[in-house]
């Protein structure tokens, strides 16, 4: 069985007019030939804004690109039609589909209603004002496009938490509704801010009954219309544990199958990523947020930067079976919420860390395999043309995830400067010797054992034209470019 690795086929900038869907069926069969075994969709409902949503502003999760809502028929993506005609392709190329679920919020309400609200410390929403005070409120979805196929529930006021904007009198901040729960937030959430239940736009209130089983109608509706594979959890810190740990064990028991699931839960501390493990009885995995910003430290340290602490205070060093170990993704991405882009030099170094090595779940971005441009403001108020460039070597490293990232594993991190490990292969499938360095060109000595005495080794990415040849007892020096890695295999393999 191929290795797990895990396409996130989206950016935040990829081009709308429906691209996508059409895009992804094309390149079914070559992802599948390259190595990836599942891909990861971006939100496939409506948001929003239609047809321009990247889909994080949900509106309705039962309209995958299907009826006229918010000004379009077609997501941004595409259609419905298109859709199922993508996740069949891959599908049929033994390519799991990951569909992204945003639960936190809602957005674009069709109708208003009056409620009473408390105002909020936004810096402490702990610290809520016991006073309350009428306002109107957007919160009551209809979805008069779809007419109730699907699901005929009506999402209100009842349905949600707190709101960060409300009408008569018309101010923004964070606002809790009063509901038929407690008058306080949610728990076995995220305490940043004290408690980090309310994100953004009409917070769900998970507590509601309805809203409960609602949701987990939907997942199993999804996984009747369409291929599934696993999900991608967005913004679980800011949604009670509780929750997912009962709808993670529900939709598995409902697919008659495991499903691969992975949570964003965006924290640098590996203690604050145990914590929620825990809570959701480890049934899940996680984006290992710490090690995506030692990429980030390494690539703007340059030789500075000690590789030897890669992997200090990471998920995938301490808990690796539940690590999904990733480079980039559409929030790292420039000019995006949480931009902290890891430096193109350095991306082959890091993508080599990340897919073949024994440990973690490896998740590719899109423009990483096939380059992105785009122009947006940023901070400043001024536009900014970004170009992020294909990292040419990355189809190899993952072809040679699946070829040579075989046997146990041996870590050399004996230098600062230059860091190697040692797939040590199977009687069925050949290994590997990986070497690495941000400062100038240098070579590791390794040592293979005699079993492995006398072999020419060849660098697969096509960084060195040497040939390397063991000694009798199977130790050989292992060249590297500067800046660069090297991955040496049997020149026969």
């Amino acid at each position: 069985m191929a290795q797990r690795t895990l396409l996130q086929a989206f950016h935040w900038y990829y081009p709308g007019e429906g691209r996508l869907w059409p895009d992804i069926e094309e390149k079914a069969a070559s992802l599948a030939e390259m190595g990836i075994t599942d891909v990861w969709l971006p939100p496939a409902y409506k948001g929003s804004a239609g047809g321009h949503s990247v889909g994080y502003d949900v509106y309705d999760l039962f309209d995958l690109g299907e009826f006229d809502q918010k000004g379009s028929v077609p997501t941004k993506y595409g259609d419905r039609a298109a859709l199922e005609r993508a996740v069949h392709a891959l599908e049929a190329k033994g390519i799991g589909v990951i569909y992204d679920v945003v639960f936190n919020h809602k957005m674009g309400a069709d109708e208003t209603e009056r409620v009473r609200v408390h105002r909020v410390d936004p810096d402490n929403r702990e610290n809520i004002d016991p006073e309350t005070f009428e306002a109107t409120v957007h919160t009551r979805f209809t979805f008069p496009g779809r007419q109730g196929r699907y699901s005929e529930f009506i999402w209100d006021a009842k349905c949600f938490s707190g709101v960060d904007h409300i009408e008569d009198p018309d101010e923004e901040g964070v606002f809790k509704l009063v509901n038929d729960y407690d008058d306080g937030w949610s728990v076995e959430v995220d305490a940043e801010f004290g408690n980090f239940d309310y994100l953004m736009g009409s917070d769900i209130e998970f507590r509601n009954k309805a809203v409960y089983e609602e949701l987990k109608h939907w997942g199993r509706w999804l996984m009747g219309e369409l291929p599934c594979a696993g999900f991608r959890l967005d913004a679980v810190k800011h949604i009670p544990a509780w929750f997912f740990r009962d709808w993670i064990g529900h939709m598995r028991e409902n697919a008659g199958k495991d499903l691969f699931v992975v949570a964003e839960y965006w924290h640098p501390e590996l203690d604050a990523l145990r914590n929620y493990l825990d809570l959701v009885d480890r049934q899940l995995m996680l984006f290992d947020v710490a090690l995506h910003y030692n990429f980030h430290d390494a690539s703007k340290g340059g030789a500075g930067y000690d590789l030897r602490k890669l992997f200090d205070g990471t998920l995938v060093g301490a808990m690796p079976e539940h690590a999904v170990t990733l480079v980039a993704n559409h929030d790292t991405q420039p000019l995006q919420s949480l931009e902290a882009p890891v430096e193109p030099w350095f991306k082959p170094l890091a993508y080599a860390l990340i897919l073949l090595r024994e440990q973690g779940v490896p998740c590719v971005f899109h423009p990483d395999l096939y380059g992105a441009s785009y122009t947006d403001k940023g901070g400043d108020g001024e536009d900014h043309h970004i170009d992020m460039p294909a990292i040419d070597s990355l189809p190899r490293l993952i072809e040679a995830r699946q070829r040579f990232a075989n046997g146990p594993q041996t870590d050399i991190f004996d230098e600062p400067t230059c860091i190697a490990f040692v797939r040590h292969g199977t009687s069925e499938a050949p290994g590997c010797v990986v070497v690495m360095t941000n400062a100038d060109e240098t070579a590791k000595i390794v040592d293979l054992g005699p079993e492995v005495g006398g072999i020419a080794f060849r660098d697969f990415l096509g960084h060195r034209d040497d040939e390397v040849v063991t000694d009798e007892a199977g130790r050989a020096s292992f060249p590297v470019n500067g800046g660069s890695v090297s991955v040496w295999v049997r020149a026969d393999a």
